[in-house]
């Protein structure tokens, strides 16, 4: 509708709503005129608002008071923010402590200084007593994971003590070569990375590679033993394959090869197919199999089964039957030389001296009577012998004089001893065909799931096979005996004692160490074989009589041509390498200087302690003191102390695959998940391995891992050594301490407030004329002292945390510093300084008893208190000043016994004000009821303390006739107090009774059943003595508690009938 026709419609509509104007109520339109006019309002102050926003405001007062408050806070912000140190400086701390802690900042510069000013290197010439440990060197296979942290943490807590008391301290860094651990690493990462192995670069190549890893890796290393505080000697910082350390293995071969303690035998050994070389027993892990289990193997697509037993017929040779046998591994009866049966089994007697024929070469295979191996009670009383790949078939081999046939390659492939029909099959896979085949020829008697232990290499992961092979071996029967001796005799302790059982089990069953490894990178071994131009056999090795022991290959040919002159010859080194733990049994000495005679072997060997997880107590530990004391006639140290090993918050041994492994740089630094997930991505797991990983971390560190700091992170680990032989680490524990140290420093920046910029502490302190709470804080602060001493003595560690732990947070900042604002706050000016002056002596030796647990915390709080006026600070840092000891004059019983009441008091009266809801400003009348008058005269002498900490607005005393203001709750401290706190008027009076009423039907319940027990017949009779007295006891606090509760039920119904 437009034009005419709209304008005549909207004409007709104006004249209908004036008519219906003209008719509206008075009372309507007016207020429809109020709507109207409050609109437009609204529309003018919008406008105008919109207008003002265009130009500039004038500042109201209010607005420039936040400006100035803004302001100040950014300068005061500005003044807690260090200024930069150059490295190596004594760091420069900002004018203000900032408003909270920050690890990052805290911990900056102070290591560099330290290392700089030479407080770490120990000193051959001085006239202190020596503390010598030497660092259990990581493996140089890569970054340190969270249980070098806990060794370093209690060594380093060690170390500094013992500096700060008055020691000579040697505390000697270095990393080991780690063959094996290495040489596997590196091949994963070309592999990885080229997809070659180490057979394509070739030996020369690869250990060039290795190198490369080795520079890497040990400067990581060595970073995050600096970033954790570890106050390394690093002026003698040395690696187990450097050139003085080299010298040293060297020399030891020579010595025990030349004494008869080394020599080479053919033997059966274990072999690690993947790896390609032999390794020791004590690097075989054993897994329990109950029945048949697929592992993976790798090498291998598919899982492998295990677990099982296979019986299979050998066909007799006269064709007239067969004798059944059963085997683990089908695969070996390609090397079987021979059948045992008991001499006195009578279903084979007729079979004595006869043979089989082994189903697939035609070998004859002699049946023998063996009754040291045969138990003729179990399966078929047959046993198939294979010499070459089982220990105790090789033992019979010896016994009976057998062929012994090696049937693997070195990387466990059949050979051509195995038959054309399976060489070259890997040995697994030929354990299936050699079944399949045996079923074919009808030989085949089945497969039953068969418990066992199975061996498995801890480096590689392989199933271990056993191997004759030539190899150097120590024999350690001797010196195993003298280790044993040492313990027995005192000369070496070790701990914890229950250990010993292990050390001893472990000694007295010792086999001959196999020290040669078939690896190329490690110690060469420093034998050289002498082929003569008119021997036979050109083998190396061929003739045992052909080798020679030297330092080098000079003295190796002039040794040769003495033992065969006139002869033609040559000579060449033995491609192979010795065990790791061989050079690191050695390293107690060889970091000494060892075999030379130096000033640093004179002053600090033997070294002190030995510190380390007890995991390795015959890896290393023992070997260590076998080789010490055959090659220097001394124990390497005189107490060895075995911490416990590091597991995840669920138990599970740390492990790379399972993505638990932590970087104590994590837990400093903090790190976000996304970061965890990328060190697993660029490891060297397979790609499988790689998601489960990234799945437990999802499942442990969702949120990844918060910053710590390196204080808290020791301090943790150290609380955590009451546990001696797992510690189940919770990263929130960690976070825990970290919330700790933040009230540490709060602490001390609110007591810096109280001494005051022109505070000068009094040169001594006269403690007969300080106040109950100086007088208290000093003694508790004695015992702590003395419990920190006695804990790091005994190697209680955990003790000494907990006692520190407590002092600092429940009786330094809980108790005393609020005990003493209103001194501080108070007119009284020699109360006031000595107030201040035992606040700074707590200050200064809390810290200074700390610093080996929380180094750098302490050193930035110890920099910041004043010093005594006169005083020259010729302790320049809190790691050379003296530790604290247990000074007489502060210990105070009495005080400790008043302070004790007042506590309970105070306890008693917080539990009322918790159970109530009552906020910090809400600050009730309290009555304390004495019963005796000792009570009443301490209360009375201290209403002032228990006031200030019970948040009471007066405290007054009540006799045992007085009664109690109406309204009071009720709480019995002992037989001899109660507290009576007044909630008149706080609290609803008839909800506190229904809330007694409760208590009080508990109460009656609790007494009844007590009462039951001790009225039981023949109590008196059978009951201990101590018992029933701890039961009486129990019996009169609770008729005392209940009691109260009656009378506080009674004060409140009081109250409402006044209401």
């Amino acid at each position: 509708m437009g034009g005419p026709e709209k304008e005549v419609v909207d004409g007709a509509l104006g004249a209908q709503e004036g008519a219906q104007q003209q008719q509206e109520d008075p009372e309507k339109k007016k207020k429809r005129e109020e709507k109207a006019r409050e609109k437009e309002l609204k529309k003018l102050k919008a406008a105008q608002k919109a207008e003002a926003a265009k130009a500039p405001a004038p500042p109201s007062k209010k607005s420039e008071q936040k400006a100035k408050k803004a302001a100040a806070a950014a300068s005061n912000e500005a003044d807690a923010v260090d200024p930069f140190t150059p490295p190596g400086e004594k760091k420069l701390l900002a004018l203000e402590m900032a408003k909270s802690y920050n690890p990052k900042a805290v911990e900056a510069s102070w290591y560099e200084w330290w290392e700089k000013s030479g407080f770490f290197i120990a000193d051959p010439e001085s006239k202190k007593p020596p503390f010598v440990i030497v660092v259990p060197p990581p493996n140089v296979t890569g970054a340190l994971h969270i249980g070098h942290a806990l060794t370093g943490a209690i060594e380093d807590m060690l170390v500094r003590w013992r500096r700060m008391s008055g020691y000579n301290t040697l505390w000697v860094p270095g990393v080991d070569h780690a063959g094996i651990a290495t040489q596997v690493v590196v091949e994963k990462k070309i592999m990885k990375e080229g997809k070659k192995t180490r057979h394509d670069l070739g030996r020369e190549q690869f250990v060039a590679e290795v190198y490369k890893w080795k520079e890497q890796s040990g400067g990581t290393i060595c970073n995050q033993f600096r970033r954790t505080g570890m106050s390394l000697d690093w002026s003698r910082e040395c690696f187990t394959m450097d050139a003085k350390r080299s010298k040293a293995v060297t020399e030891a071969f020579i010595r025990l090869h030349k004494d008869g303690l080394i020599y080479r035998d053919n033997r059966l050994g274990n072999w690690d197919c993947v790896l390609r070389t032999a390794i020791s027993d004590i690097e075989v892990d054993y897994v329990d199999l109950k029945g048949r289990t697929l592992r993976r193997v790798p090498g291998y697509d598919k899982p492998v089964e295990f677990g099982a037993i296979t019986s299979f017929a050998y066909p007799l040779e006269s064709g007239e039957g067969e004798i059944i046998v059963a085997t683990t591994r089908p695969e070996t009866m390609l090397g079987d030389t021979a059948v045992a049966v008991h001499p006195e089994d009578p279903r084979y007697k007729h079979l004595h001296g006869t043979f089989v024929v082994h189903p697939f070469n035609g070998r004859k295979i002699p049946i023998i009577c063996d009754d040291i191996l045969v138990d003729m009670a179990f399966g078929t009383g047959a046993v198939k012998i294979t010499p070459a790949h089982d220990p105790n078939d090789f033992e019979v081999g010896k016994r009976h004089n057998l062929e012994v046939i090696n049937i693997f390659t070195d990387d466990g492939k059949i050979n051509s001893n195995g038959g054309k029909a399976y060489e070259g099959m890997k040995r697994f896979d030929a354990r299936e065909a050699v079944v399949r085949d045996l079923e074919k020829k009808g030989l085949y008697k089945g497969v039953v799931d068969n418990a066992m232990r199975l061996g498995i290499c801890s480096r590689s992961g392989d199933v271990i096979e056993p191997m004759i092979k030539p190899q150097w071996y120590v024999n350690c029967k001797e010196m195993a005996n003298e280790a044993c001796n040492a313990v027995r005799d005192g000369r070496l302790q070790i701990i914890p004692s229950q250990f010993e059982d292990t050390w001893f089990r472990w000694l007295e069953n010792i086999r001959d160490w196999c020290i040669s490894r078939q690896l190329w990178w490690g110690h060469q071994v420093p034998a050289y074989y002498i082929t003569l131009e008119d021997d036979l056999l050109t083998e190396m090795g061929a003739y045992n009589d052909h080798w020679v022991v030297a330092h080098d290959g000079s003295e190796a040919e002039q040794i040769a041509k003495e033992k065969f002159p006139g002869k033609k010859l040559k000579i060449n080194q033995d491609p192979d390498v010795l065990d790791t733990w061989f050079s690191s049994g050695l390293f107690p000495f060889s970091v000494m200087g060892w075999p030379d005679e130096t000033p640093d072997l004179r002053e600090f060997y033997p070294t002190s302690l030995l510190e380390t997880g007890h995991d390795i107590l015959f890896f290393w530990v023992a070997r260590m003191v076998m080789l010490g004391m055959k090659l220097t006639g001394k124990c390497p140290f005189k107490q060895v102390f075995l911490h416990a090993m590091v597991r995840d918050a669920h138990g599970r041994k740390m492990s790379k695959s399972l993505g638990n492994v932590i970087d104590p740089l994590e837990v400093i630094n903090g790190v976000t998940l996304q970061d965890l997930h990328k060190r697993i991505e660029q490891g060297n797991l397979d790609a499988r391995e790689v998601e489960k990983a990234k799945a437990g971390q999802v499942a442990d560190f969702p949120n990844g891992i918060a910053e710590c700091g390196a204080d808290a992170l020791r301090f943790a680990l150290v609380a955590y050594t009451a546990q001696t032989v797992n510690i189940n680490l919770d990263i929130l524990r960690v976070v825990g301490y970290r919330q700790w140290c933040n009230k540490l420093w709060n602490v001390i920046r609110f007591a810096m407030m109280y001494l005051g910029t022109s505070f000068e502490p009094s040169l001594t302190l006269d403690v007969a004329s300080l106040p109950l709470s100086c007088k208290w804080i000093l003694s508790v602060l004695n015992k702590t002292v003395d419990r920190t001493i006695k804990g790091l003595e005994n190697f209680e560690f955990s003790e000494s945390t907990t006692a520190l732990h407590s002092w600092w947070l429940y009786q330094l900042c809980d108790v005393f510093i609020e005990l003493i604002k209103p001194a501080m706050y108070g007119d009284d000016e020699e109360l006031k300084k000595r107030t201040r002056d035992t606040l700074w002596v707590c200050l200064d030796t809390g810290l200074r008893l700390l610093h080996p647990f929380m180094p750098f915390l302490t050193e930035e709080l110890w920099q910041r208190l004043p010093q005594k006026p006169g005083f020259v600070k010729a302790k320049s840092s809190i790691m050379v000043a003296d530790y604290p000891t247990v000074i007489q004059e502060w210990r105070n019983e009495e005080a400790e016994a008043e302070m004790a009441v007042i506590e309970a008091i105070v306890r008693a009266t917080r539990s009322l004000r918790m159970v109530y809801d009552l906020q910090p400003r809400i600050r009730p009348e309290l009555y304390v009821m004495c019963k005796t008058s000792e009570m009443a005269t301490l209360v009375r002498k201290t209403t002032s303390e228990i006031g200030t900490l019970a948040l009471s607005s007066s405290v007054q005393m009540l006799q045992e006739h007085n009664e109690p203001p109406l309204g009071c709750a009720i709480s019995v401290v002992n037989e001899n107090v109660s507290v009576y706190l007044l909630l008149r008027n706080v609290v609803d009076a008839s909800i506190e009774i229904a809330r007694l009423q409760k208590k009080q039907d508990d109460l009656i319940g609790q007494q009844s059943a007590l009462s039951k027990r001790m009225n039981t017949p023949g109590y008196s009779e059978n009951v201990p003595e101590a018992v029933q007295e701890e039961l009486q006891a129990k019996s009169s606090k609770l008729f005392a508690e209940l009691e109260s509760v009656v009378e506080a039920t009674l004060n409140f119904q009081k109250l409402l009938i006044d209401h």
